[in-house]
This record gives structure tokens, C-alpha cells and sequence, in this order.
């Protein structure tokens, strides 16, 4: 029928920023859980996320979208995160496009593979997977600096 293009493979590389310090956060606390102060996991944590997505690792590169969604502390043992958000890309070839990621996000694993079960515009009936590998880690304010590198089948 044609409706349908030819599914391609697209390989995005991108640094994702969680600034939750400073005058102008980019992700905030929504919900806790009365036990949180206890665990040492955080479990129960929520946080709403409009974080910067960017072609290098300086927060002075050029912003190619948002990392816009939640990410929730659900493991009581490791620091592990349900994350529900959206690659919403700004610039470029992708620009007005989404890719939406849910999945587990074991924060201390050296690389972590969460997977893409849809999109929008360029990336509709996208799938795949993104692996986040931690660049920087600020423990004294908790931002951070996660390298992605998303690997999407879409047509």
C-alpha cells in the first residue's frame, strides 16, 4: 500500500544535564515518601525533569532538545530509577521530533540500557534502545552529566 516507508536505523549521540541545584533547576522533587529519609536508596523520590540535551559535555554546547518526563526511586537495595520521559528534539534533521523512553535506570552501573517503545514525527512507530553512561557526577549538589547514545528503528 505504501503508507510505509523502508525502517532505517539512526544511531543519536547526545549529554543529558540534571541540575537539581542552583537558582534555576532543571529537575525537582514532586513527591517523597515519608520513608525516604531513611533509605538509602532514596525509594519513594519523584522528580519532574526538563533537563537540556546537548552535542557535547559543557552545559556551553549547542542544546539540541529536552529530556522532559519523570524519574522515581523504586528500588529499595540499589539506586535504581523507573524513568518515563521524552527526547524532545529542537534542532537539526529530528527537529519537532520525540523519542520516548520508560524503563530501569541502575544509576551506578558503569553503562545502562533503557529502552525506546515510541516517538513522534521523524521517529513515529520508533524502537530501540539508549545506553546512558555517567560522565560527571557532582556528589556535593547531585547534578549530572550523562553521555547517551540511542540506537532507534523508525521509518
Amino acid at each position: 500500500m505504501g503508507l510505509m516507508k523502508k525502517e532505517k536505523l539512526s544511531h543519536l549521540h547526545f549529554y543529558f544535564h540534571d541540575i537539581v541545584s542552583g537558582r534555576h533547576p532543571t529537575a525537582v522533587r514532586v513527591a517523597e515518601a515519608a520513608m525516604t529519609n531513611t533509605s538509602a536508596t532514596g525509594f519513594g523520590l519523584m522528580a519532574m525533569i526538563d533537563d537540556p540535551l546537548t552535542l557535547g559535555p559543557n552545559m556551553s554546547s549547542k542544546i539540541v532538545g529536552r529530556a522532559q518526563g519523570l524519574y522515581a526511586s523504586a528500588d529499595l537495595t540499589n539506586l535504581g530509577l523507573l524513568m518515563v520521559l521524552n527526547f524532545v528534539f529542537t534542532e537539526g534533521k529530528f527537529n519537532g521530533s520525540t523519542l520516548s523512553v520508560l524503563g530501569r535506570n541502575g544509576v551506578f552501573s558503569a553503562v545502562r540500557e533503557l529502552p525506546i517503545v515510541g516517538g513522534s514525527g521523524v521517529f513515529r512507530f520508533a524502537s530501540g534502545y539508549a545506553q546512558a553512561k555517567t560522565h560527571e557526577l557532582k556528589l556535593e549538589t547531585g547534578d549530572a552529566v550523562v553521555e547517551y547514545n540511542v540506537y532507534v528503528f523508525h521509518y
